[in-house]
């Protein structure tokens, strides 16, 4: 009979331990399957995690010593009553989460997903041969996901090293085998996603054009592009190139091997990884100083960063900006609307006149940077303003959308708070009530809380209502709210981004614009 029971809690341990395993794989994920960045947030989710599983611990406990003070057949009935609770608890609580980014069974994650199996497996048969261990039945289903992935991350590590390899081997072998194709580089600490589509849509006007799709910006990201979709007849590739490691540039720089060089911006971005912020000027800047002697680098003079930089490549380079007049790309007359934007580019003697769908004054710069590229690669003047008067919003990047009814600009993809300011302005053009919703910014180091306190503190006359959503990390925010005398009556603080929905659909009416900034992944919106 023991022997039975010991199999059925071995079961129930196993089948209590699959919606943990989920969310410890989710959050692993969401800290790019980094063990540092993991580490990282247990610890400071730690305390908050505790308290809201207050009951599954206490039970674990009691399960523990039952197991230790009755081994026999009373503790394991105990501890399987205990499992059973904890499965519908389980249950319950999964059909009530409303993942902001569910949890994507790549080829990595499936991967984790058996040499956890594998690892479960061993100590299901730990349990059944040493008896004593049952009483760690309850640790086994409730804690031990979120620890054992630190073991599948160290076990997994060779082997997604070894296919990393093999895929960029391949990817590699793809560029050096068309020697003809113009490679375009872009990074900068945010703008690189909208002016990557900026930029493939005026390049597209005249050459046979692939860019990166969506947000793949790793190295991992551009080599699926490259062996899926790029193919011998494209002329162009458009490549984005994210960093928040010291080195990143450098290896995307040595593994595509651009020839024009985009420098959107750099600013306080993933400072918790870089450091300080001359780590991330330095690395983005690798973009300009590692392209051949033959390319062409494009810089954001706006960007005091970037103005500053000694550059120590020869290589040719041409500038742009909005507020800095003496760039060689640069526009004027601008005016803004809340369908959209037109302005003059001066270039030397040359004033084009353009108009666009797209909004804001970081839309402008990012035009900017691509009309710089365009006439390098000699597309017409003709071309790129139809090009831009053609162009499609950018998704989640101060989209302008309709929502059941209501006006929204969706900035959801943004996390920087220079685009978050010109967010802002965007919607203080806006008529009407004037709505924002955000959870703040996150991975801005000691910084991070100072820089969203500040944000709070624009919010004054551009936004009428402020919904902050999660009470821990909006904090910040609302004493900056304070601080700049706004109403609080008109600031309301929510829990998760479905209560703030909600709510904007009860007190907004149609014809109010409601702005959406930032998107917090689940690990980080508390």
């Amino acid at each position: 009979m023991n022997i039975l029971m010991e199999l059925v809690l071995v079961f129930l341990m196993c089948a209590c331990a699959v919606l943990p395993a989920k969310r410890a794989l989710h959050m692993f994920q969401q800290n790019r399957y980094e063990l540092g960045r993991y580490s990282e947030w247990i610890r400071e989710n730690g305390k908050r995690l505790a308290a809201k599983n207050a009951v599954w611990i206490c039970l674990m406990i009691v399960t523990a010593v039952m197991g230790t003070l009755f081994p026999s057949l009373l503790g394991q009935c105990f501890a399987c009553a205990a499992l059973v609770l904890f499965l519908c608890g389980m249950i319950v609580s999964e059909k009530k989460q409303n993942y902001i980014k569910p949890l994507v069974y790549t080829g990595r994650v499936k991967r984790q997903i058996v040499v956890l199996v594998i690892l479960y497996l061993l100590w299901a048969a730990a349990l059944i041969l040493w008896e004593h261990l049952i009483s760690l039945s309850f640790f086994g289903a409730f804690l031990m996901p979120w620890l054992l992935m630190y073991l599948v991350g160290g076990i997994t590590s060779p082997i997604e090293a070894a296919v990393r390899k093999s895929y960029l081997k391949d990817a590699k072998r793809i560029l050096e085998s068309d020697p003809d194709l113009i490679k375009i580089g872009i990074t900068g600490s945010f703008g690189k996603t909208t002016t990557k589509n900026i930029m493939q849509a005026m390049v597209s006007e005249q050459f046979n054009s692939l860019m990166t799709p969506a947000s793949y910006n790793t190295p991992m990201g551009i080599t699926r592009t490259i062996r899926e979709m790029l193919k011998p007849i494209h002329q162009v590739f458009v490549c984005e190139m994210g960093a928040d490691h010291v080195g990143d540039i450098t290896e995307l720089m040595n593994f595509v091997h651009p020839t024009i060089g985009v420098v959107t911006s750099i600013g306080p971005q993933h400072l918790n990884t870089f450091g300080f912020q001359e780590n991330i000027t330095r690395e983005k800047m690798q973009m300009i100083e590692m392209l051949p002697a033959d390319g062409f680098g494009v810089l954001n003079y706006d960007n005091e960063f970037i103005r500053s930089w000694k550059i120590q490549n020869p290589v040719e380079t041409v500038t742009y900006g909005v507020k800095n007049q003496q760039a060689e790309y640069h526009a004027e007359e601008i005016t803004y609307t809340q369908n959209g934007s037109s302005f003059l580019v001066v270039h030397g003697e040359e004033r084009i006149p353009l108009e666009t769908k797209l909004l804001g004054e970081l839309n402008i710069l990012n035009i900017l940077s691509a009309v710089a590229v365009a006439r390098h690669l000699g597309i017409s003047w003709n071309i790129i303003q139809r090009a831009v008067k053609q162009m499609k919003q950018v998704e989640h990047r101060l989209e302008l959308k309709k929502i059941n009814g209501y006006r929204f600009i969706d900035d959801a993809f943004n996390a920087n708070p220079t685009g978050s300011a010109m967010a802002l302005e965007v919607l203080s053009m806006m008529p009407n009530q004037r709505f924002i919703v955000t959870p703040g910014m996150i991975d801005l180091g000691e910084k991070q809380n100072e820089i969203n306190r500040h944000f709070g503190t624009l919010m004054k006359g551009k936004a009428d209502v402020v919904v902050l959503v999660g009470k821990n990390q909006t904090k910040p925010i609302y004493e900056g709210l304070q601080d700049s005398g706004f109403d609080l009556e008109k600031v309301v603080v929510l829990d998760t981004e479905k209560e703030a929905f909600r709510y904007v659909w009860q007190v907004a009416k149609p014809e109010d614009t409601i702005l959406l900034e930032n998107d917090l992944p689940d690990a980080f919106n508390h």
